[in-house]
C-alpha cells in the first residue's frame, strides 16, 4: 500500500515552525482520519496535529523537543488508495514523499496579499558600518552590524543572532565585535547562572527583535473614562475595558484603513479585513487571540466570544480560527498599575494600542466654575512611522476617545 507522509501543517497564519512536545502514536498503530497524533507548541498556543487520512503508522520521524518548519515530514502512514482518494490526497510515490500543496492564490485569512517577488529576506540585509572619526566622539563608535562570514557561521552554529551581540564590547576597528571578542563572551557566560528559555519566551523575543527593525514611534492621549465606566456598570455581564478599546479602535480603522496598512515597496497595502488582536498574559509570555471582523460586530456580540478567547488563551488552547496576525493589537496593562508604557507592535502589524491604569484627575468645569474629579486613562499608540506621522496617530487616538464617550453606540 502507498506511503502517506505526515507534514507539519500551517496551524496559524503567521506560523513558520512549531516544536513537538508530545507524540501520541507509535509504529504499527491503527489510526483514523483527523485523529490527534502530535501536540506542538507554536508562538501562539499549544495545538494538535491530526492525521491526513485513515491508515497504519509506518514510521515516526519527529522528536520531542525539536522544532520543525511548516511542511516538514513528521512521519509516514500506510493507507489504501481508497482512503487516500476519500481524503482528497494525491496518490504518493512508494519511494518519494509527497510535496506540500501549493498555497492558494486567495486566502480569506491572509490580510496582506504580497507577491512572492516583493518578499524581502531580512537575513540578507546588512546596514552600513559607521566609521570612527578621528578627533570626533570621545568614545569609539560601536558597530555590531557588520558580521564577517566566520562570525556568522559561528553564531549560526550556536543558534544566536545579531541582537545577542548587543552586550559585547568590540575591540575591532570602529568598535566592531571580533570573533575573539565573541568567543571570550561565550566563555564568560558559562560562569553565570543560566536557565533554559521556554519556546514561548524565545518566540516573543524573536517577534520583538523583528519588530524593532522598523522606525517605531509612540504618541499618547489622555481619555476620560467616566462615560465608559458608567455604561459598563449598567451591563450584566460587564464587558472588559479591553473590549471597549477593541471596538473603538476597529471602528476608527474602518473609517480610514490606510492607518493599519503596511508599506511594501512604494505602496501602502490596506488590510482586507479588520481582525483585531488582544494581549493575554500566559506563563512566560503573551498570546494574541484574534477577533475576526471586529468592525462589523457590536460590543454585545463580541463579549461572549471575547471572554471565551481569554479563557482559552490562558489555557494555551486557542481555536484555529482565533490564531493569526490580525491588523492591530490592544493591550491593557492597567490591571498591573502601569501608567506609562511603550508597547511594540507585532512584526506583521503597524499598530498596537496600550490602555494604561486610570487615575482620578481634576478637570475644569465651565458651568460650575470649579474643578471636578474625573477618571482619566492614558491611551498609548505605537506605530510604524513609515505609515503614520504624529498628527495622523494623534487624530486616530482622539477618534478612539470620542467613540468611548458614547459607549452605548459601540
Amino acid at each position: 500500500m502507498p506511503r502517506v507522509p505526515i507534514h507539519m501543517p500551517q496551524l496559524g497564519e503567521s506560523m513558520a515552525e512549531a516544536t513537538v512536545v508530545d507524540i501520541k502514536i507509535a509504529p504499527g498503530d491503527e489510526i483514523t482520519a483527523d485523529q490527534e497524533i502530535f501536540e506542538v507548541d507554536t508562538d501562539k498556543a499549544s495545538m494538535e496535529v491530526t492525521t491526513p487520512c485513515t491508515g497504519t503508522v509506518l514510521e515516526v520521524t519527529a522528536t520531542v523537543g525539536q522544532s520543525y518548519v511548516v511542511g516538514a515530514t513528521l512521519g509516514f502512514l500506510e493507507a489504501t488508495e481508497y482512503e487516500i482518494h476519500r481524503a482528497g490526497l494525491t496518490k504518493p510515490s512508494d519511494t518519494k514523499p509527497v510535496a506540500p500543496p501549493e498555497p492558494k492564490e486567495e486566502n480569506d485569512n491572509v490580510h496582506f496579499a504580497i507577491d512572492e517577488k516583493e518578499v524581502i529576506d531580512g537575513s540578507e540585509v546588512q546596514e552600513s558600518v559607521t566609521p570612527t572619526v578621528d578627533g570626533g566622539l570621545p568614545v569609539p563608535v560601536r558597530s555590531t552590524v557588520y558580521l564577517s562570514p566566520r562570525m556568522r557561521a559561528r553564531m549560526e552554529e550556536l543558534g544566536l543572532n545579531s541582537a545577542d551581540l548587543a552586550g559585547i564590547p568590540g575591540s575591532g576597528a570602529g568598535g566592531r565585535v571580533t570573533v575573539e571578542d565573541f568567543e571570550k563572551f561565550i566563555l564568560d557566560l558559562e560562569k553565570n547562572k543560566m536557565t533554559e528559555a521556554s519556546p514561548m519566551r524565545i518566540a516573543v523575543a524573536d517577534s520583538m527583535r523583528r519588530s524593532w527593525t522598523r522606525p517605531l514611534a509612540t504618541v499618547t492621549v489622555p481619555i476620560v473614562m467616566d462615560a465608559l465606566l458608567a455604561h459598563r456598570k449598567a451591563q450584566n455581564p460587564k464587558p472588559g475595558i479591553t473590549l471597549y478599546a477593541i471596538r473603538a479602535l476597529s471602528i476608527a480603522i474602518s473609517e480610514n484603513t490606510a492607518v493599519a496598512g503596511r508599506l511594501i515597496g512604494s505602496r501602502i497595502v490596506h488590510p482586507r479585513a479588520i481582525d483585531m488582536g488582544f494581549a493575554v498574559e500566559v506563563e512566560d509570555g503573551v498570546l494574541v487571540p484574534i477577533i475576526r471582523d471586529a468592525d462589523k460586530k457590536t460590543l454585545a456580540e463580541m463579549q461572549g466570544p471575547y471572554e471565551e478567547l481569554v479563557r482559552r488563551g490562558q489555557a494555551r488552547k486557542l481555536p484555529k480560527e482565533a490564531i493569526g496576525t490580525g491588523i492591530a493589537t490592544v493591550t491593557n496593562v492597567g490591571p498591573f498599575g502601569i501608567t506609562d508604557a511603550t508597547p511594540i507592535p507585532l512584526p506583521e502589524q503597524n499598530l498596537v494600542l496600550g490602555v494604561m491604569a486610570g487615575r482620578v484627575m481634576p478637570f475644569w468645569d465651565e458651568e460650575s466654575q470649579s474643578f471636578l474629579p474625573k477618571l482619566e486613562s492614558k491611551f498609548i499608540l505605537s506605530f510604524d512611522h513609515r505609515i503614520l506621522d504624529g498628527g495622523a496617530a494623534g487624530r486616530l487616538l482622539n477618534r478612539i476617545g470620542a467613540l468611548l464617550q458614547e459607549p452605548e453606540k459601540l
